[in-house]
């Protein structure tokens, strides 16, 4: 009898995991049968064939980016928030200068509508596109409801600009304002013990200071002039307007806004912003009379970038010997990193597997990163010397920043071109630890314990030690000099010389190249030429060197492509209104280096 219990209970165990494999099972199998069918929907349709006469569409959404944040295709797919919204710059790069070439693709729309910005150096590689359709003979349409700072530095590269009636070219100039949190952390006791080398190396100012140091306002009022002064002479040479005209736009808002009668679109147009005013309706009219009209789409008739880029892939040539290229954007840290940041390891791998692909004979290297970990950037800027002692020339091409870490894994390369408005430099050290001894000892949480040595007990919930502090001041000393040695062998002088440039000082791409801290001034087309003729390559592809995706992961990428799903909504207001609160403290959570030790710039991500 005492058995019968056991028995029945091994069988109920026995069934229940019988039901709970069927309905895994089954459950497979719908999910396969469903994909099957979706796939099969998406690849049943006839061949797609070019029209004779179209128009390209390029309608980024989101914020530009150098490469796309990894978010798995199955989440994409099945979530209705599909992560981050942005645009690569490639991919509009790739298929405005493909469609500048093209007898067929005969006027480029720029539908700025979704476009959040992604800073004027990545406009730029944009606009040099741009330039060089119209150089074509080819017309550029661009239109928004309303023109941000950034769109509108975009849509000023077109032929015709059209605004909606009730919308604003809205521009403010730039600006390097960070909240502070000194008083906040003193009313908390927070001990926020920092150790950093460089008069200019401002990263940690707002968690030490209730406002901007006068070596930090020196350096940032230089390159946002700079950048400003950029901005404003490309609109107005582009828009044929006098010099002095946007900035008269600006500081005279008001009382230009009070001569148009609050009416912003018919102020952008009198003052040569725009060339037209339409409402949605009379802008998909006019679209429609010029191209004709897509009954499917229900819309004017254009290919988009993507789409476009997929059905001409077959009329493109193949190549035996290819540059490749490997993109680093992001924050720098240890480890294995998915794609939209840096990892020491995962993009070491990424060169690794460049150095040892025998059809790749030289090397771009796409920094867009402000820094971060000194040991995960030093990892990184070893395959890059292990390239060139293998035989491959390495170019780096930075994007709209490439500082601190960012451009210790330069160092190296046989050439670095930067754009005019690449934020770069900020050669500097620090290291933060924060401790909350006080703060817990207001809590009545108190910490004792005994230990072998005095570092024994280095916690946050205690004192710092002041001979860890030294230990810790001595590391960050140690790896500014290393850098210092480093980029001073990369750029030919002495470490005392790069001294006089680096403390965290933050330079434009412009400027870096006059100081000697980039080779050339380019976009990233530019530095693959530059990496081809290195190589001593007359025909060359360009391929990307990227982490293999598993079979499952192809799969439902290619899946993705094939359907065109969006890729997920804007951020809210009420996270866009936190994110200069969130941001310092976000940040802090990147910070992995395993010797607590960083080379990241933070004014690099202001514009």
């Amino acid at each position: 009898m005492s058995q019968k219990p056991g028995f029945i209970r091994r069988l109920f165990s026995g069934l229940w995991g019988a039901i709970t494999w069927i309905r895994s099972l089954l459950a497979n199998l719908i999910f396969l049968v469903i994909v099957l069918v979706i796939f099969a929907a998406i690849t049943g349709h006839e061949p797609f064939e070019m029209p004779e006469k179209t128009a390209l569409r390029i309608a980024p959404q989101g914020l530009l980016v150098d490469q796309l944040t990894y978010v798995d295709p199955m989440s994409r797919l099945m979530s209705e928030d599909n992560g981050p919204q942005e645009t690569r710059v490639k991919t509009l790069i790739d298929a405005i200068n493909r469609a500048a070439d093209d007898n067929r693709v005969t006027t480029l729309v720029l539908d700025l509508n979704y476009l959040l910005g992604g800073g004027i150096s990545k406009m730029e590689e944009i606009g040099e596109a741009l330039e060089n359709f119209r150089s074509r003979e080819k017309a550029i349409i661009a239109f928004a409801d309303s023109y941000s700072q950034d769109t509108y530095y975009l849509a000023s590269y077109a032929d015709e600009v059209y605004i909606n009636p009730l919308g604003s070219v809205f521009l403010t100039g730039y600006g390097r304002y960070r909240s502070y949190f000194k008083d906040a952390l003193d009313k908390l006791q927070v001990d926020f013990h920092v150790f950093r080398v460089g008069e200019y190396k401002d990263f940690i100012e707002p968690f030490t200071r209730n406002d901007m140091s006068g070596a930090s306002r020196e350096h940032n009022s230089q390159w946002l002039h700079e950048l400003w002064s950029t901005y404003t002479s490309h609109v107005e040479e582009r828009r044929n307007l006098p010099v002095g005209a946007i900035d008269n736009y600006i500081n005279s808002a008001d009382d230009l806004l009070a001569k148009a009668e609050g009416h912003s679109a018919n102020l952008a147009k009198e003052t040569g912003l725009v060339d037209g005013i339409l409402n949605r309706t009379g802008l998909k009219t006019m679209l429609t009379e010029r191209f004709g009209y897509d009954e499917e789409a229900e819309d004017y008739q254009a290919l988009d970038a993507e789409f476009y880029l997929s059905v001409t892939d077959e009329e493109q040539k193949k190549f035996n010997q290819h540059v490749g290229l490997v993109v680093a954007s992001g924050s720098i840290m240890d480890g294995d990193q998915p794609a939209g940041n840096i990892g020491g390891d995962s993009t070491a791998r990424l060169l690794e597997m460049a150095r040892n692909d025998d059809s790749i004979k030289a090397v771009v290297l796409r920094v867009d990163s402000g820094g971060g970990s000194a040991f995960a950037s030093e990892v990184i800027r070893e395959q890059v010397v292990a390239l060139k002692q293998a035989g491959k020339p390495v170019v780096v091409s930075m994007g709209s920043v490439a500082a601190s870490g960012g451009y210790w894994i330069t160092a190296g390369a046989d050439q670095v071109w930067a754009t005019p408005t690449t934020i770069t430099g900020s050669i500097g050290v620090f290291g933060a630890f924060p401790t909350l001894q006080n703060s817990f000892a207001k809590l009545g949480i108190h910490n004792d314990g005994v230990g072998t040595t005095e570092l024994a007990g280095i916690r946050m919930d205690r004192a710092l030690p002041e001979k860890a502090a030294r230990v810790i001041q001595m590391s960050v000393d140690n790896i500014y000099q290393q850098f210092l040695a480093l980029v001073a062998d990369a750029r030919g002088t002495t470490p005392e010389a790069i001294h006089q440039i680096a403390q965290g000082r933050v330079w434009t791409g412009a400027t870096a190249q006059d100081i000697g801290l980039v080779d050339q001034l380019g976009s990233l087309n530019d530095a693959v030429a530059a990496a081809a003729s290195l190589a001593n390559l007359s025909e060359y592809g360009v391929t990307e060197v990227v982490k293999p995706l598993s079979p499952g992961e192809a799969f439902m990428e290619q899946l993705m492509k094939n359907a065109h799903v969006d890729m997920g909504l804007a951020p809210s207001g009420l996270r866009t209104a936190l994110a200069p609160l969130v941001k310092p403290f976000a940040i802090l959570a990147e910070m992995n280096d395993p010797r607590g030790v960083y080379a990241r710039c933070e004014e690099c991500s202001a514009l």
